[in-house]
């Protein structure tokens, strides 16, 4: 090969490797913020109230796996890993494009059944309080209105996922959160959307400068080893 596609070529390897690293630090940053899922129902309601950690973990799952054959077939000279590269690039490309185009259509509708979710969640505590502790704990909130609907439901103890998880004790007024999750979670969607949409612009960019860099290696690779056989 040319030396201008052996620069592709390690250029390439390098970029991949960096992505695996990052995407095993996606999935652990993930996890460590995502906890107690004990079902699919419950990873169904956590994929709009808890979506920040469930898309770390799939998008760093999705980032290691294509990682995987970017750098195999970068570093082999593999043609048809390079090509496996490419396609699962593309795929998650059009996917990210799909989320994106969701993103900036679907705003209003996506927090409206974020809240409902809430909602769900708050009228089912007495069931399981899963869902209703993860939601406290990860938005420092507490209750679906604030600390009061505790109080009005007769409950003489708040829950110690309404305060710092290292304090003795939750009495309100002096440690326990003051915000509802239900305007703690519909806030940090409404803060954080615009945000989400231009990442994912930006990532969908660098995707698509990887997929063309592994086209023409791929490419360049078989015209070479065609031109070697005669």
């Amino acid at each position: 090969m040319g030396c201008g596609m052996s620069m592709v070529k390690y250029i390439l390897f390098l970029f991949n490797l960096l992505c695996a690293i990052c995407g095993i630090l996606i999935i652990a940053f993930g996890a460590m913020m995502f906890t107690d899922v004990n079902s699919i129902k419950d990873l169904g309601d956590a994929f709009a109230t808890q979506g920040l950690p469930v898309a770390l973990i799939i998008l760093g799952s999705a980032i290691l796996i294509i990682s995987f054959f970017g750098c195999c077939g970068a570093i082999r000279e593999s043609s048809c890993m390079s090509m496996t590269y490419a396609a699962l690039l593309f795929v998650l490309l059009v996917c990210q494009v799909a989320l994106i185009v969701f993103a900036f259509l679907s705003k209003t509708e996506f927090i409206n059944e974020v809240a409902k979710i809430v909602d769900k969640a708050w009228d089912e505590r007495h069931n399981t309080r899963t869902l209703m502790d993860s939601l406290e704990t990860s938005y420092k909130c507490c209750g679906k209105t604030g600390y009061k609907d505790y109080l009005l439901n007769v409950q003489l103890q708040l829950p110690k996922t309404c305060c710092d998880l290292n304090a003795d004790s939750c009495i309100p007024l002096v440690n326990a959160y003051s915000v509802g999750c239900r305007s703690a979670v519909t806030q940090w969607w409404e803060k954080n959307w615009d945000l989400i949409k231009y990442v994912g612009i930006g990532i969908a960019a660098v995707e698509f400068i990887g997929l063309v860099f592994a086209c023409c290696l791929a490419n360049n690779v078989r015209n070479y080893r065609r031109r070697s056989a005669y």
